[in-house]
């Protein structure tokens, strides 16, 4: 039984669709990874999987159980979490009021599940009583995975972890995410730098026009001509 199934989705908003017939698959402790032009629909189907829109016609199965129309709150108790591209930390909230908002469904003592954060985000323990507002792009986006990881989640899903980022501070995301993933979590990611991010996936999709346009092993998709030539520069 896979982690996370979705098929033949079709969806978008305002009744016009975004997503004509797009589906994936990922085993639990994954990392797979959607790739493809932009408005490929790479975004909307991250969303659709976790709630955020309405899903006109397909199947979403997570563990098995059918949650095509299942709500974002309802995702996350179900052990699903989403790291959004923009507005992604409480700006006026410390780094470590930010993580305790990450367990906010819990009523335990969250020190354990915040140094299993402090331990794949040294900075942020450093850190810990600024405000996330004040802190560099690269820095913000440790504390919006770290957030997402205080429930400890089996599925994580990152939408362009990497956006805005120098080159530096990309090799480190892809760093943590592949630490994050020797946890035994999965974890679905949109990604525009695409050869980096296929990888070190396990499964790669590329999208176009809302549908699947190919599908394969990171290592595959990346010495697939025409995909380097369509879609990864060359």
């Amino acid at each position: 039984m896979s982690l996370l199934a979705a098929t033949d989705l079709h969806g978008g908003y305002e009744g016009a669709d975004i997503l004509k017939g797009a589906s994936l698959r990922m085993e639990g402790g994954e990392i797979v990874v959607i790739v493809g032009p932009n408005g490929a629909g790479k975004s909307t189907l991250m969303k659709a999987i976790f709630g955020l829109l309405r899903i006109r016609q397909g199947q979403i199965l997570y563990k098995g159980e059918d949650i095509t129309h299942a709500k974002p709150e309802q995702m996350v108790r179900r052990g699903v979490a989403y790291v959004p591209q923009e507005r992604n930390v409480f700006p006026s909230l410390t780094v470590q009021e930010n993580l305790e908002m990450g367990a906010f469904l819990l009523d335990e003592d969250l020190r354990p599940r915040l140094e299993m954060v402090y331990a794949l985000f040294p900075k942020l323990r450093d850190r810990h009583r600024q405000p996330a507002g004040l802190m560099s792009g690269g820095e913000r986006q440790m504390v919006a995975m770290g957030r997402a990881l205080m429930m400890e989640p089996q599925l994580l899903m990152l939408d362009e972890p990497t956006a805005g980022l120098s080159p530096r501070l990309i090799d480190d995301t892809f760093d943590r995410i592949q630490e994050i993933q020797a946890l035994g979590i999965g974890v679905l990611m949109v990604e525009q730098n695409a050869k980096q991010a296929l990888s070190i996936a396990h499964r790669g999709y590329v999208l176009a026009t809302g549908a699947n346009r190919y599908e394969d092993t990171g290592p595959n998709l990346l010495a697939n001509r025409e995909v380097a030539e369509l879609f990864l520069g060359g």
